[in-house]
């Protein structure tokens, strides 16, 4: 049974050859595409999409520095294995994002959360500084606010305070890896957000109970606590009966 997909639009990008990069990459992440497919010839691209040859092998370039394409001498451009993309790259991110998202990403996403992102709440218990906790206790009020409730400013205010987490750990691979799914965070979160008074209520102290563990400089607390956030909010990703 295919999952419901949900679409969540990303921001458009701006040059031709960007452009056109993005429409093939979403072509290719909904199967239009599949894996192992030839692309039409240039004739073809450039007459589909309006452009010159070489606004058309930039966009190819492009593609094939992100994983989805390969170019070979009497073969052509070629779709290659969903295991090739680089899906850290925020550009292949967006346009999942903008493809339609399905539960199997949002669970890939969880588990790739689930393996790193304790492990750097538990960083950020033992090297925190006060300007760092100031900064998760802000967004932790953010989450609190009444006009947050059931808005997007929920899922800006939890983003923020994963951010902060990331870097209070002081690791900068940490920190880039936040950096770079934000995106896909960011649209978690918005699925993710409480349905009901009761629910938000449980989020925010959840949430909370990251942050009163940091400053505990409880690191094993910490890590429990993301966890037990990221649990739940793929839980909440499900259908409500």
């Amino acid at each position: 049974m295919i999952s419901p997909l949900i679409i969540i639009r990303a921001r458009r990008s701006h040059s031709n050859h960007a452009e056109i990069a993005r429409s093939i990459g979403i072509d290719i992440i909904v199967g239009r595409y599949s894996e192992g497919t030839k692309l039409p010839g240039d004739a073809e691209l450039t007459l589909t999409f309006g452009v010159s040859r070489p606004v058309l092998r930039e966009a190819v370039k492009t593609l094939v520095a992100k994983g989805l394409l390969s170019t070979k001498a009497r073969v052509g451009t070629v779709v290659r294995p969903r295991a090739a993309w680089n899906m850290f790259d925020p550009d292949v991110l967006a346009w999942h994002l903008d493809a339609g998202i399905d539960k199997s990403f949002l669970t890939d996403l969880a588990e790739i959360r689930l393996a790193i992102e304790p492990r750097t709440a538990a960083l950020a218990a033992e090297r925190r500084t006060e300007a760092d906790l100031a900064l998760m206790r802000s967004a932790i009020e953010q989450m609190r606010a009444e006009a947050a409730r059931q808005t997007a400013d929920f899922a800006e205010a939890d983003l923020s305070l994963h951010i902060a987490i990331a870097n209070a750990a002081g690791n900068p691979f940490m920190r880039s890896i936040g950096a770079v799914i934000a995106a896909a965070l960011r649209a978690s979160f918005q699925l993710s957000a409480p349905r009901d008074s009761d629910d938000y209520r449980a989020t925010v102290a959840a949430h909370e109970q990251i942050v009163d563990a940091i400053a505990e400089r409880d690191p094993v607390a910490a890590a429990t606590a993301m966890t037990n956030v990221i649990l739940n909010g793929l839980r909440r990703h499900e259908p409500a009966s």
